[in-house]
């Protein structure tokens, strides 16, 4: 039967997508005839542990879930979470005619198809259906044209996951070792927090220089309007022929970078704005130019991700998770794309509507045609922009919130990039004069004119900073000419300072990771996500900033595993998987010489990658020799005055003197803290304060110490067992413990407050069906409790005096639902930008959170009430937004009693099962942090 005929003979397709809401899209479309199920993404993967390995693979094998030794074979298993929708698809299969596999038109998309194919293993036909936008025609053209599995794009998308898992399983172990347990290492993601821990040395090295210049306002002595001003504002540009220096003339030491220029201080500023009081100004010179800027190109994945960011607030996860949204419902194209490029019908919907929206004047004569600018761009996709032959306007699509906002965002730009130049003129005038000491004195000011202004009626782009001029930013002078006689109506001197460089945003990181070609478009939202998760940076406001986690991280990778972080080889790396893709490599002996070695390559150089000796050693030889990297060195940055901070297994910490000695000195780093933040005045601070331990006596119960401590999570105090208290095992003992109520403090409390505090919970008594009633101390206060239900207590003194009678009163009392009256705001951001409602920070049960009274979001590490900003507040909205609503967890349904008599060999067979999942759960969690890209 062919893809294209009808079903009226009882044929039976299925069409396999990858999400749920894209199959009931599809399903819309195709009609009767046809089943779409999704296949819920991946079905199959590496193992996660070793569990996950068939018995008949031994040794590395086993932890890899590669074959290394056998040209780098890749054990495949179908995911745990899977295997109920795969049955479900095999179901369907069996009763179907024909198959067509209609995952996304990537490299993931193409590696999904296959490995559906191969877990499946279909008797009937099978087609590969493409598309790149989810409309009815183009769903019915796709279903009619489909195409073979394109094996080449398969494979390289296998090498890439056999690379990463490689990187991830062979040096994350090193970090666990050398640094902290549970951390990660990456491909992309180690790089990137290289350059967000860069940009912070640049910062901690960073040394202000204090620079000065003037401001003259200018009259022309004549009456002005709108379009020609009476007075310009200009800025002293060179005194006596020498320039004056500017915040650009600095190096990052505060000094000058050339003695070329003259740098002004306060003092001969304001004598110069003085001697320059009654001096007669004339125009020196009137250079006018024409201006031109043609449209933005349309978005690509990357584009899209920093433009929303500017302009809506959302990270990078939280444009793609709308985005996604949008394309599954039909909206846009595909939004996972390196192309610039629009088909012809999208062309011709866009000028269509240029001349419907805008006007006939607005349209250029020819279609604009954008070319790709991505080095080696993954497949021929189009642009993201609206879907359909004719684009909806945002007011037709009935979106609303975050959805509509990003579509607006899509359209507008779409638009634009098929509309005319803007036009206009740019001046610069020179203003000069002599001083009463007799130095010549030139002022400069440049103004810009837009006659036409073309696209930038649909759309103009955003700037990464916040004081940068926008395109369409209009700044009109005077009409003036060479020789016109002006009066300073005001000449000020003004101080500025120069900047440390800016941290990064999630916006200007993506930025720089594509313009050092490093990773891929589709993967860098998911790269900042894992590095967010993985504590290597947190933000505050919309900044990233790196952890003292990570500091010690990349510290490691760049002293003994130099080449794996170093931007050009990881370029390098890249366009090497690229020829691999375009059939200009191989896979296998690329695979060795990363992994052995130059001398395991058994094609030669040129099947391997460049040739220029980049992998010699090979990644199985740096992870080996471990006893080289010293993991108190690679973790310690000294600050100064001989106060050193290190990154322990628990946080970051200064420290001063030795251990052990008298004077010895340690205290703990805020999570919070930036690295740029820690100065030798703020760690004298920490020292100050009191932490360690305070010895408090000793229990005469059980005649074990008792210590009062500095924890992560505030001051507790607990005791210390013997040496020989079994630490593991069911014979385990645990210290008791117990946090410092909010009044008391480690340098007051005594040790028989420590032992009234490690008696909670106290039992109070019991009601009159012989409960149990306890007071205990909580994350959120002094409580009671019987059986399953808590009732909360004013105060902390409560849990040792309230008496069996007052705790049934409180009992006998109906339960408060809720607050008894809402507290005020804790602070007011403004108007959300999405949802145009107000937006407050509030104190909650979990602390403070965010909130515009529909969308609740939590602040997040290094977030504070005091110094969040307005667009740090849309975008943590933002994100809780495109997350979607929390799902419910549906109740478990009673279990059915089985039989009263069960064989022995089945309950053994249950026992087996139990350890097995047990294991394997044990696994997959020491491993799940090894393996991102």
């Amino acid at each position: 039967m062919s893809p294209t005929s009808e079903t009226a003979h009882g044929g039976r397709r299925l069409v396999i997508v990858e999400s749920p809401a894209k199959a009931k899209t599809i399903k819309g479309y195709l009609g009767p005839g046809y089943v779409v199920e999704a296949s819920v993404g991946h079905i199959r993967d590496l193992p996660s542990g070793a569990a996950e390995v068939p018995e008949k693979y031994t040794g590395e094998v086993r932890r890899l879930g590669v074959d290394v030794e056998h040209d780098f074979q890749p054990i495949y298993v179908v995911n745990a979470d899977k295997r109920a929708q795969v049955k479900k698809l095999k179901d369907l299969l069996a009763e179907s005619d024909e198959l067509f596999l209609a995952t996304d038109e990537d490299r993931e998309g193409e590696a999904i198809a296959w490995h559906l194919q191969e877990v499946l293993k279909p008797k009937v036909p099978v087609h590969r259906m493409v598309f790149h936008e989810i409309t009815k025609d183009a769903i019915r053209e796709a279903v009619a044209n489909p195409r073979e599995l394109n094996q080449r794009m398969v494979d390289a998308q296998e090498t890439r996951r056999i690379l990463d898992r490689l990187y991830g399983y062979e040096v994350s172990p090193v970090l666990w070792k050398k640094v902290m347990p549970k951390l990660s290492a990456g491909r992309v993601q180690s790089v990137a927090t290289r350059l967000v821990v860069e940009r912070e040395r640049e910062r901690i090295a960073f040394r202000s220089a204090e620079y000065w210049d003037l401001t003259g306002t200018f009259s022309t002595g004549r009456t002005g309007d709108a379009s020609d001003p009476s007075t310009l504002v200009a800025r002293l540009a060179a005194v006596d022929g020498k320039r004056v220096a500017q915040g650009r003339d600095f190096g990052a030491d505060g000094r000058l970078k050339s003695e070329a220029v003259l740098h002004l201080d306060e003092a001969n500023a304001r004598a110069l704005a003085a001697a320059l009081a009654e001096t007669r100004f004339s125009v020196r010179s009137v250079e006018s130019k024409p201006y031109r800027r043609s449209p933005y190109a349309p978005f690509r994945t990357t584009t899209l991700q920093q433009e929303a960011s500017r302009k809506l607030g959302f990270g990078a996860k939280a444009t793609m998770q709308v985005a996604q949204k949008l394309y599954e419902n039909g909206f846009i194209t595909y939004m996972r794309t390196d192309s610039t490029v629009l088909s012809d019908t999208a062309v011709a919907a866009a000028r269509a509507q240029v001349t419907q929206l805008y006007g006939a004047d607005y349209l250029p004569e020819k279609p604009r045609v954008y070319a790709g600018k991505v080095k080696n761009a993954q497949e021929a996709h189009e642009a993201i922009r609206p879907s359909g032959d004719r684009f909806r306007t945002p007011a037709e699509t009935g979106l609303t919130g975050d959805q509509f906002k990003l579509y607006e965002l899509i359209w507008k730009r779409t638009v634009a990039s098929q509309m005319k130049d803007a036009t206009g003129n740019s001046v610069t005038v020179k203003i000069g004069g002599t001083s009463a000491d007799g130095r010549d004195a030139e002022f400069s000011a440049s103004g810009k004119t837009i006659t036409f202004h073309g696209f930038m009626k649909a759309y103009v782009e955003g700037a990464d900073d916040p004081n940068a001029e926008l395109d369409d930013r209009e700044r009109r002078l005077p009409q003036v000419t060479e020789g016109d006689a002006l009066s300073a109506e005001e000449i000020t001197a003004d101080g500025h300072a120069t900047k440390p460089p800016a941290r990064y945003t999630e916006a200007t990181l993506v930025k720089e990771l594509e313009e050092r070609e490093i990773g891929r478009p589709s993967t860098y939202a998911s790269i900042i996500g894992t590095i967010l998760d993985r504590g290597y940076v947190f933000k505050k406001g919309t900044a990233l900033v790196p952890s003292f986690l990570s500091f010690a991280v990349v510290n490691l990778l760049e002293k003994h595993f130099g080449r794996l972080v170093d931007y050009d080889f990881t370029a390098r790396m890249e366009d090497d998987l690229d020829r691999i893709a375009r059939g200009e490599a191989q896979s296998v002996p690329w695979l060795k010489r990363f992994y052995f070695g130059e001398g395991e390559v058994a094609g030669g150089a040129a099947d391997a990658g460049n040739g220029d000796g980049d992998h010699l050693g090979g990644l199985k030889e740096l992870v080996t020799d471990l006893g080289a990297i010293d993991a108190r060195e690679i973790s310690s940055f000294p600050v100064g005055d001989g106060i050193v901070l290190r990154v322990g297994r628990y946080g970051a910490y200064v420290e001063r003197g030795e251990r052990e000695q008298e004077g010895y000195q340690k205290a703990d780093v805020p999570d919070d803290l930036a690295p740029d933040e820690l100065t030798v005045e703020y760690a004298e601070e920490l020292l100050a304060k009191p932490s360690g331990d305070f010895e408090l006596g000793t229990d005469p119960v059980s005649g074990h110490q008792i210590v009062a401590k500095a924890g992560r999570y505030g001051p507790y105090v607990t005791e210390i067992l013997p040496e020989s208290t079994p630490k593991t095992g069911k014979n385990a003992v645990k210290p008791r413990t117990a946090s410092l109520f909010k009044t008391m403090s480690l340098d007051t409390v005594t040790l028989e407050e420590a032992l009234q505090l490690m008696s909670l919970p106290r039992v109070v008594g019991a009601d009159a069906e012989g409960v149990e009633i306890t007071a205990q101390n909580g994350r959120y206060g002094p409580y009671l409790k019987k059986g399953t239900d808590s009732r909360s207590l004013t105060s902390e003194d409560q849990l040792f005096s309230i008496t069996l009678e007052e705790a049934l009163a409180i009992y006998a009392q109906p339960k408060q639902r809720g607050r008894a009256a809402a507290k005020p705001p804790l602070k007011e951001l403004g108007t959300d930008p999405v949802s145009e409602k107000p937006v407050v920070v509030k104190d909650g049960r979990f602390g403070p959170y965010v909130t515009d009274g529909e969308t609740n979001a939590t602040l997040r590490t290094g977030d504070s009430v005091e110094t969040i900003t307005p667009e740090r507040g849309y975008e943590l909205l933002a994100e809780k937004r495109a997350k979607g609503p929390a799902k419910k967890t549906a109740k478990k349904a009673p279990a059915k009693k089985t039989a009263a008599k069960k064989t022995t060999a089945a309950k053994k067979t249950a026992a087996k099962k139990t350890t097995t999942a047990a294991k394997t759960t044990a696994t997959a969690k020491k491993t799940a942090a090894a393996e991102p890209e």
